[in-house]
């Protein structure tokens, strides 16, 4: 059984149970004092006020400057130690969800759009983290009613039950009113991250849509999302409104209540006049532990709705299992494709032997995402394997795979820094920079090198970035590497370079070029031809441009 919403609030509360607990207590004495102030009053009015004694008058003020002081510094510490517990809580929840997605089993394809998952990391993990920065007020409140309940006991007996048996009912209430609040507010965040899942995508593929003209429907689309978020927003508004208004009506009727029995009773002489102002003044006072109700309540009921959001993303199922099996060290990078079959692969066998430049054409670009998947273990075959030194990758944790078998995807972006600390993470970055003609495309930057990268690259042009991601994945040094079209926006004369870098650089390491590059088949010991997701075609890339088929793919 997965985990559930409930489990995810309970573990972020145990989490930070000593902060919360410590914010518990000191904001307890805070409504507690908040409620014993009526008290000292009515004590001041029966035992100073009435006697005209000066001196007792200036020790109870004395007493109630100190009661002040007391229960301002427990809430200014109280609200320190929540806020603490809030934000940490809310920070375990998003490393939580981090470690989740960047699992190296993936995840299953769910529909889920990433700028969806952003929303779950940031508004519903502070949601859920907000929880912990309410509950001290929650105890707190009772911490004030149960003050409250007993200094009107030592007065009256019927105003202390009236208190303390009233409290159950309301509380009770309390939590049926706010069960459409927290529905609402599920959809809310639900239509809210769609709708940020969709402005990512569009912004991500701005030039594309502008290159097809495909502006006025992407427009309307979020459009479209945009409005349906707004009615969930407005919605939930609406729910919260109608949840403070009854919550404040019934706080109101149940004061309104306690008041009127504390004047009966004071008119019949059965309590002092000093009784009568406490009484009173913690008839008002108990507006604040039940606004503190309305308020973490309304906050429980919206933390609920996040915390079943941020499970179902950490039950989200992977998408492939772990394995047990182990890779021989050093490993020799022999390659072999068993009868494979995924997706647009149909009974696919080849191998790239130790250390060879192995091109492979795909006639069909589904077919060569679906080899790419395989050979990274991002997906595992529907039948057939993938083997590297005669052990199956499907029983191999896919951890260790991606060590040993590097897959650098055509669309690879690149990281917010400078172009060399995008380089320098392998060992190798001074020579995968030149191989990738990286040094042409610092000739051209105002820092070289040192110049900074914006987000996903986006300050390089498209064949700029292209040579500094297949930089990376050269410094990398995997003992396999795998690279689909890194050459697509560079100029053939750059790209019959990069060719040469390349095959110089990979020497004696196995590399496989997924591509339908001439310059970079032409470098290469040997090119494979899928066509309709089988192997039609095998040798060097002269020979196979003497058949049709060959041609159409990489020549047309």
């Amino acid at each position: 059984m997965g985990t559930t919403g409930r489990e995810v609030l309970r573990r972020s509360i145990a989490g930070q149970r000593r902060p919360v607990t410590l914010a518990a207590l000191l904001t307890a004495c805070h409504q507690g004092g908040e409620a014993l102030v009526p008290v000292v009053i009515g004590v001041i009015v029966d035992q100073a006020v009435a006697d005209g004694s000066a001196g007792t008058l200036l020790l109870w003020l004395a007493v109630l400057g100190v009661l002040f002081a007391a229960l301002s510094n427990s809430y200014r510490l109280g609200a320190r130690f929540g806020e603490r517990a809030a934000e940490r809580a809310a920070h375990d929840l998003r490393l939580a969800l981090g470690r989740r997605v960047l699992h190296p089993g993936g995840v299953a394809e769910s529909g889920t759009l990433a700028g969806e998952l952003v929303s779950i990391g940031t508004s519903d993990a502070k949601r859920v983290g907000t929880v912990n920065g309410v509950l001290p007020f929650a105890v707190a409140g009772l911490a004030g009613l149960l003050v409250s309940a007993v200094a009107l006991l030592t007065m009256s007996l019927p105003l202390g039950l009236l208190v303390l048996l009233g409290t159950p009912p309301m509380l009770y209430l309390a939590h049926l009113v706010g069960k459409p609040l927290e529905r609402r507010s599920e959809a809310e965040q639900e239509r809210s991250a769609f709708a940020s899942g969709v402005a990512t995508d569009l912004v991500a593929g701005l030039r594309v849509l502008k290159g097809i003209g495909a502006e006025r429907a992407a427009v309307d689309r979020y459009r479209r999302t945009s409005q349906d978020s707004l009615r969930a927003t407005l919605r939930a508004a609406s729910a919260q409104a109608w949840h403070n208004g009854a919550l404040l009506a019934l706080t109101g009727i149940f004061i309104a209540v306690v008041a009127l029995v504390g004047g009966t009773l004071a008119a019949a002489g059965d309590i002092s006049v000093g009784d009568l102002v406490a009484a009173v003044g913690l008839a008002q006072y108990l507006i604040t532990p039940f606004t503190l109700f309305t308020w973490v309540n309304g906050e429980l009921a919206q933390g609920r709705a996040s915390a079943a959001r941020i499970a179902g993303v950490l039950n989200a199922p992977l998408a492939v299992d772990g394995g047990d099996a182990t890779l021989p060290a050093p490993v020799a990078g022999h390659v072999k494709l068993s009868a494979l079959r995924r997706g647009a692969l149909r009974d696919v066998r080849f191998e790239a032997r130790p250390g060879e430049l192995l091109g492979v054409v795909a006639t069909d670009p589904a077919a060569a995402t679906d080899l790419l998947d395989c050979l990274g273990r991002a997906a595992d075959p529907d039948g057939g394997s993938v083997s590297v030194d005669s052990v199956d990758l499907s029983t191999v944790d896919p951890g260790r795979v991606r060590e040993v078998v590097l897959v650098a995807a055509h669309d690879a972006d690149l990281f917010a820094g400078t172009v060399a600390e995008n380089v320098t993470a392998g060992p190798r970055a001074a020579e995968a920079m030149a191989a990738a003609a990286v040094d042409e495309v610092a000739s051209a930057l105002p820092g070289g090198v040192a110049t900074a990268v914006t987000e996903r690259g986006r300050s390089l042009s498209g064949g700029q970035r292209q040579r500094v991601a297949l930089a990376r994945a050269l410094a990398a040094d995997a003992p396999v590497l795998v690279l689909h079209d890194p050459t697509t926006a560079v100029d053939t004369v750059t790209e019959a370079r990069i060719a040469a870098g390349l095959a110089e650089l990979r020497r004696g390491r196995t590399t496989i070029l997924v591509t339908t590059s001439p310059a970079l088949l032409a470098a290469t010991d040997r090119v494979v031809l899928l066509d309709d997701g089988r192997v039609t075609g095998e040798g060097s890339h002269a020979d196979l441009a003497g058949r049709a088929d060959y041609r159409a793919a990489v020549l047309s």
